[in-house]
């Protein structure tokens, strides 16, 4: 007989559902920027192009912005961060490999 255990301990913080979201595909995407950042590694940057394309294949009228972190290891800036809050609705991070 096999015996599954269930890695999660339990908390004593109650679990907080994850509730913003953006229905993008309304008009192709049309009004709608996403940010797209780059964490630095290698890659990270060149992945996140064949996102921008799949995404623009399927809502043709979707704006997007690439940045860049440059150092996988530090955060985003401050500036960074204020402009992909102030100039799109949807920021997708990735990771290069």
């Amino acid at each position: 007989m096999v015996k599954f255990l269930n890695p999660q301990a339990r908390t004593a913080i109650p679990i907080q559902a994850y509730e913003l979201r953006k229905d993008i595909r309304a008009g192709g995407g049309k009004g709608v920027t996403v940010a797209l950042l780059a964490n630095g590694f290698p890659d990270s940057e060149l992945f996140l192009n064949k996102i921008e394309a799949a995404l623009k294949a399927r809502l043709p009228h979707i704006s997007t912005k690439l940045w860049n972190k440059g150092n996988p290891g530090s955060s985003a800036s401050e500036a960074m961060l204020k402009e992909i809050s102030d100039t799109c609705q949807v920021a997708i991070a990735a990771y290069g490999h």
